[in-house]
């Protein structure tokens, strides 16, 4: 959260994720009182916002990356005190002459794709060099120096414009550009005015007048004494500003993750319908009657495993391999949906499934044709020939004076058939009719016509 809050507040674009954080309260507000109404709107948008957020944020999660990767870096450091000394007494002699510069000191992470243009150098730090480079006559005196490993590594570099707006108007571009730097890494930079003849400081998004040669000389030893972020948080703690930010980072994290354990550790009840799965029986039975395909379940549980349930998919499965023939009664039970330990049954519709297995038996049932529609104006069937009109079939005996149902073909429109016609037709039985031969045949089903005169 403190990553988070200095990042936004560096770029100037904490507000939105203060929005963002409202919005996320809304909805644990929303789900403590079970208004399933705002429940839904938050749920169904949630996947677009999280690729908003990504796209909306870019800079501030990449300046995050790249501190975290930051954080156990460390640079060579060469003879700090001597560098900084000749840094400081050279840029307080150029702000009394009211000639400009600007001095970049990378931190920890790397500046290379902020800044562009400017001259490779790769020289020693002195006085006459840092003045030949800030020269009203020299090409890059408009430009940045950067200092890597007390050596120039390039001048006359362009940076980045400051976008937050913390500085006014009355700055000019040389300002805005040194907090454009200081926004987006955690580089030190030092500015010398010409209009005020003044040197400044610009760190972390803020900046900070120079009194003296001796404040600009402690700035530049601070800055290569830290150690990343956390260097940073441990030089500034003792300021109460500093910890009254941590301290609150620290309770909106806690209550995050309060909030989050409470809704979901809150005990619920949902009505879900889940689909019935039977299992094969044992060879030369089958599964006679009408089937129940769903089942109502009414469960209790922790609100984040209910919602689990979305992912696991529940199913009642009716093992019919352990039964013998005769009619069996299954009570739908926790162990036969294969719910979560924490997950509890309080009613299921129907509670129980009535399973009859019946043996099977080789019989042979006739094939009726299934006629849709009528015959064109003024003419008659005149026969209908089926080939073959029997098969063979596995099925369950008669039960109760009961026959089986006779086979049908598929269905034969007539309102088609303008004379005597052959239609190759497949052939639909019950689920519990099995073929002998492994597969269906065709039927052959041909139909004759004659005109039909009225009197």
């Amino acid at each position: 959260m403190y990553f988070l809050y200095r990042t936004l507040a560096k770029l100037g674009t904490w507000k939105i994720f203060v929005g963002i954080c409202f919005a996320f309260l809304v909805f644990v507000l929303a789900s403590l009182l079970n208004l399933e109404g705002v429940e839904w709107i938050f749920r169904n948008i949630s996947h677009v916002a999280v690729l908003a957020m990504i796209v909306i944020f870019q800079p501030e999660l990449r300046k995050i990356f790249e501190k975290i990767v930051s954080l156990y870096g460390r640079r060579k450091l060469g003879n700090q005190r001597a560098t900084s000394e000749i840094i400081a007494e050279t840029l307080w002699k150029l702000a009394k002459v009211k000639c400009g510069a600007l001095v970049v000191i990378p931190g920890k992470e790397s500046i290379t794709d902020k800044i562009s243009g400017g001259y490779t150098l790769n020289a020693n730090v002195s006085a006459p060099i840092i003045q030949s480079i800030f020269d009203h006559h020299s090409p890059g005196h408009d430009g940045a120096m950067v200092l890597e490993s007390d050596r120039i590594s390039s001048f006359g570099v362009r940076l980045p414009i400051s976008q937050s707006g913390t500085l006014g108007d009355e700055y000019g571009t040389r300002h805005h550009a040194a907090m454009g730097i200081s926004e987006q890494s955690d580089a030190m930079i030092l500015l010398v005015s010409e209009e005020r003849a003044a040197v400044s400081m610009f760190s972390n998004g803020k900046m900070r007048p120079m009194d003296s040669p001796a404040s600009i000389v402690d700035a530049i030893n601070s800055h290569n004494q830290r150690i990343g972020f956390l260097g940073a948080v441990y030089e500034s703690g003792t300021k109460i500003k500093t910890i009254a930010q941590i301290a609150t980072c620290l309770v909106i994290a806690t209550i995050f993750w309060s909030s989050l354990v409470v809704v979901n550790q809150q005990i619920i009840e949902k009505l879900i319908t889940v689909p019935v799965e039977y299992t094969s029986p044992n060879t030369g039975l089958v599964l006679v009657g009408e089937k129940v395909n769903e089942v109502k379940v009414h469960l209790t549980g922790t609100k984040s495993d209910l919602d689990n349930l979305s992912t696991f998919a529940p199913r009642v499965t009716v093992v019919l391999n352990d039964m013998s023939e005769g009619e069996r009664v299954v009570l739908v039970t926790k162990e036969n949906l294969k719910l979560p330990k924490n997950i509890t049954i309080l009613d299921a519709v129907p509670a129980a499934l009535e399973v009859v297995l019946a043996e099977i038996v080789q019989k042979t049932v006739p094939i009726v044709p299934q006629l849709v529609g009528k015959i064109p104006e003024g003419k008659k069937i005149k026969n209908i020939k089926i080939e073959p009109d029997t098969i063979q079939v596995l099925a369950p005996p008669d039960r109760n004076g009961i026959k089986t149902v006779n086979a049908s073909t598929t269905p034969v429109y007539l309102n088609s058939i303008e004379s005597t016609s052959v239609i190759y037709c497949k052939i639909i039985a019950q689920p519990s009719m099995q073929p002998v031969d492994k597969k269906w045949p065709d039927v052959k089903v041909t139909i004759e016509l004659e005109e039909y005169k009225t009197q």
